[in-house]
């Protein structure tokens, strides 16, 4: 009997084209192989992993930063908004903030709900992001940064803040200011990212939007009872060095760690964050030596934060004597902006505009100025450099975040406003944040 059944020329033709086509699909699962599979490189990810480590200490280290320029009695309230942020966004971010940050996207604006609780968010890397790490390391290293943006907020309402009205805004800042902004820019297929804004580690996202909403959240609170006539001098000086050193030290995994590997780019970022801090806190010393006599720690400490947040969002795409210019313009330019409310009358108690706002503004333009492609290895040409229009996008993204942030801060501090109240009583503020909030003091006399 034979093997073979015969068919019909219909059947024949039939057979012959399925034939073809099974020939013509292997030859193309081939071909498609031939681009290789993401792989897992353990250096990038030990680098990642050691990076969100130290993005989180900033946290900390911004606690003792404004824990230190505090009166005592506000110590323990201004310390634990820092603290409770790391509790509060660590959870946020891991149900619903990742996902509208980095979630597939929805017309440039906001990621959808697809990762909502981490879903598709797992060990393999991701195309998008995180092509030589785990996608989950990738989704914490960029926990850290939703972390500590909402604290810097603090800085500007210290000692008259609600808690209760503090844990409700975090949650609502972070899903309706920071995770749109940050999709907007680092997010796959978000419009400043797609129109080429350059923002290596968060100039935009992080400190433009957190310094403006300070600054409509201290011109909306008013200011402290007894200010500024009354002298609210820092109780603890040594605490602020000591939380500057603590975010110098942790800034390197915020900037380096934005390289995403253990690389040349990750070295250059390393580079230029020291260096434009180094110049940020003299360039700070000596215009306030100049202008006031003396050099002061505070001033100093100050001057080196304006460089942290200055060089951020260029770090990775400036050379080292570009980030001098920045890092010290960047020391100067805030050491103005923050006497500007004693003109202007408004209480920003702890300089976050005067720092974030204007430091991350001054950052994301020079970043138009002094980007280099020679030097970076990424397209995108600063002026400097021969490509104005870089500074053009540059400026689109600066007018986008602060028009943003502006504008939704408000609605949302207004509803709290009217719904819990956002500044403590004046009995309570008198008594002091530490005890009225917390029932308990930093300093038992």
């Amino acid at each position: 009997m034979s093997l073979f059944i015969p068919l019909k020329s219909g059947s024949r033709r039939y057979w012959l084209a399925a034939s073809l086509a099974l020939i013509l699909s292997g030859a193309g699962a081939a071909h498609a192989q031939t681009t290789p599979p993401l792989k897992i490189d353990s250096g990038d990810t030990a680098w990642v992993l050691v990076s969100a480590a130290l993005v989180l200490l900033m946290t900390p280290g911004l606690a003792l930063f404004y824990g230190g320029m505090v009166r005592s009695k506000n110590v323990l309230g201004t310390v634990m908004q820092s603290f409770i942020a790391m509790a509060v966004i660590g959870i946020q971010w891991v149900l619903w903030g990742y996902s509208l940050a980095f979630g597939p996207d929805v017309h440039g604006f906001i990621g959808n709900l697809d990762w909502i609780g981490l879903n598709h968010v797992g060990f393999q890397p991701n195309a998008d992001y995180a092509k030589t790490i785990p996608h989950l390391a990738y989704m914490m290293f960029q926990c850290m940064f939703a972390v500590i943006t909402p604290a810097l907020i603090t800085g500007a309402f210290a000692e008259r803040k609600r808690f209760s009205t503090y844990l409700v805004f975090i949650v609502l800042w972070a899903t309706f200011v920071y995770d749109p902004i940050a999709h907007w820019v680092w997010g796959s297929g978000g419009w400043l990212n797609k129109m080429g804004a350059l923002d290596f580690a968060g100039g935009t996202v992080v400190h433009m939007s957190s310094g403006y909403t300070a600054l409509v959240a201290a011109l909306l609170m008013g200011r402290r009872k007894g200010y500024p006539a009354q002298e609210m001098r820092p109780h603890n000086l040594v605490w602020t060095i000591l939380g500057t050193g603590l975010l110098w030290f942790g800034w390197f995994g915020f900037n380096a760690g934005s390289a995403l590997g253990a690389n040349g780019e990750a070295a250059l970022a390393f580079t230029t964050t020291n260096t434009a801090t180094a110049a940020g806190a003299l360039g700070w010393m000596f215009i306030e030596w100049a202008m006031r006599g003396k050099p002061t720690a505070l001033g100093a400490a100050s001057g080196a934060v304006a460089g942290l947040v200055g060089i951020t969002p260029a770090c990775g795409f400036v050379g080292p004597m570009a980030s001098i210019v920045i890092g010290a313009g960047a020391g100067i330019i805030c050491f103005f902006a923050c006497s500007l409310k004693s003109k202007f009358g408004y209480d920003d108690s702890l300089d976050t505009f005067g720092v974030h706002g204007i430091g991350g503004t001054w950052g994301a333009f020079a970043t138009g100025l002094f980007a280099c492609a020679a030097i970076s290895g990424v397209s995108g040409n600063g002026l400097f450099f021969g490509n104005p229009d870089q500074l053009r996008i540059q400026l689109i993204g600066i007018v986008a975040t602060i028009a943003y942030a502006v504008t939704v801060s408000f609605i949302l501090l207004k509803i709290l406003d009217a719904t819990m109240g956002l500044r403590v009583g004046k009995d309570e503020e008198e008594q002091g944040l530490d005890l009225s909030q917390h029932g308990e003091e930093a300093y038992v006399h």
